[in-house]
């Protein structure tokens, strides 16, 4: 299986209101310091109705990128009920770990 069909079927494991952080989706499927890799596969995403890319996170907390800019991607945050707060999250509770 590609890497990028792997990292999306991972990432369908993170349900509405919760998120994870690019470092944990890249150690989930095996990837040693991957999480620019695992940007990179976000980016391209050709599913974004299916496989729910801005659910992904920066490790600090911060919202980070999206391919429609980052109100977009926190928008559709606060409208699974994630509470965002100076564009970072608010409750690290809602990171999902793998």
């Amino acid at each position: 299986m590609r890497i990028d069909a792997l990292v999306y079927r991972k990432l369908l494991e993170v349900p509405k209101g919760k998120v994870t952080t690019y470092g944990e989706l890249a150690k989930a499927v095996g990837l040693k310091n991957g999480q620019r890799a695992i940007g990179r596969i976000m980016n391209k995403n050709p599913y974004p109705v299916i496989v729910p890319c801005h659910r992904v996170i920066m490790s600090t907390g911060r919202v980070g990128g999206y391919a429609w800019g980052e109100k977009v991607k926190t928008r559709m945050l606060e409208s699974e009920g994630v509470k965002i707060r100076d564009g970072k999250i608010e409750d690290s509770a809602l990171i999902h770990r793998f």
